[in-house]
């Protein structure tokens, strides 16, 4: 009877150990915005009581805390877990990583918490400069508290940081070390949108990517190949007519079809990332003005023997050739501004010069025939 009893009292007792272990080693690696209190026994150099608190990225469990702290100031706590990885956090102008200063927080393999600013100017990783960047920093730590790091830092002379904020974590066992401080590729980013009004943050739509090509694709091809091309038909191959004229309408409402899609896409892509692209948006708007324009113009077309027929000529061939330019240029600075690569730059400009050569060999043609 003794000996069931004590089997009772152990098995009971290893019970309650185990529930209060269980216990201690949750709350050893959770953190969530409703545990404020845990960051009392946390080492930082601003309290956090009052912050705004937004978990935003969620499958990684990177929670943001941040506040106004002052006049020109914003103070910030990037908690993640600690993964014996380098993470960071990236203030984007854009939405693009390439173009944006970054702050990125590691522990050594001796303890030692270590933080530097970076410059993401491109996606090698000797284009990603430390010490760089539009960010200046005021108080910042590193603290590594139950299984998790806590990157503290404040942003000084700064009225409204960037709302496009850029999360990543780096690969296991490699973080950067002196002298050079070379960030190696991370193993996972997110982009997100900060409302600092609201405190709400929003993830950037997973279909970004491929919106942004198929804007690039639509635009490119619409107004920046397909009514250089219609042009070309109207100027050089007015000898068979009226191929010629339908040719040429067909191409020019095709090339406004894709056109306007393409503006269409941007437009939608605009608004997920909530990316400053104002002067880009404008001249695109200003290319769909003046090719409805044409459209307009299209339909009131005088005869050939009306006396205002040359007039209506002058009008539309400016129009035409303003539209083509901007449109040119409004492709070329797109590829710049969202980062597409060389590629892109490359593959239009080898289809205008392309076009050239032909427009260019075509009108020469034409002069020796007239």
């Amino acid at each position: 009877m003794e000996m069931k009893t004590c089997s009772i009292f152990i098995a009971a007792t290893i019970f309650i150990l185990g529930i209060l272990f269980s216990r201690v080693n949750s709350q050893a690696v959770a953190d969530s915005c409703s545990s404020n209190i845990d960051l009392v026994n946390v080492q930082l150099p601003f309290d956090t009581t009052s912050f705004n608190c937004n978990p935003v990225w969620s499958p990684h469990g990177f929670i943001l805390r941040y506040k106004q702290t002052g006049a020109s100031e914003w103070s910030y706590v990037l908690s993640a877990p600690n993964s014996n990885a380098y993470i960071g956090m990236g203030f984007s102008p854009n939405g693009q990583m390439v173009g944006s200063s970054a702050i990125v927080g590691w522990v050594r393999s001796d303890g030692t918490p270590a933080m530097k600013k970076y410059y993401l100017g491109g996606k090698n990783s000797n284009q990603v400069m430390p010490d760089q960047g539009n960010l200046e920093i005021g108080n910042s730590t590193i603290v590594t508290f139950s299984s998790r790091i806590y990157m503290a830092f404040q942003l000084v002379n700064t009225d409204t940081p960037d709302s496009l904020l850029i999360y990543s974590f780096g690969p296991q066992n490699q973080i950067p070390s002196p002298p050079s401080f070379r960030l190696t590729q991370h193993s996972d980013y997110v982009s997100t949108v900060l409302n600092y009004a609201t405190g709400q943050t929003q993830t950037t739509s997973t279909n970004t990517n491929s919106l942004r090509k198929s804007h690039g694709i639509l635009v490119m091809l619409g107004w920046g190949i397909l009514m250089a091309i219609g042009a070309m038909v109207a100027r050089y191959m007015r000898q068979w007519d009226p191929i010629w004229f339908y040719s040429h309408a067909a191409i020019q409402s095709l090339g406004f079809m894709l056109g306007l899609a393409g503006i269409i896409t941007g437009l939608v892509l605009s608004n997920r990332v909530s990316a400053n692209v104002d002067k880009h948006k404008a001249i695109g708007i200003t290319v769909l003005v003046l090719g409805c324009l044409q459209l307009m113009a299209a339909l009131v077309r005088p005869d050939k023997e009306s006396k205002v027929r040359k007039y209506w000529n002058w009008y539309h061939h400016g129009v035409g050739r303003a539209l083509i330019v901007l449109a040119a240029a409004n492709v070329f600075y797109g590829i710049h501004i969202s980062d597409a690569g060389s590629s892109w730059n490359t593959g239009y400009a080898v289809v205008l010069v392309a076009l050239f050569v032909v427009a260019l060999i075509l009108e020469i043609r034409m002069r020796i025939r007239d």
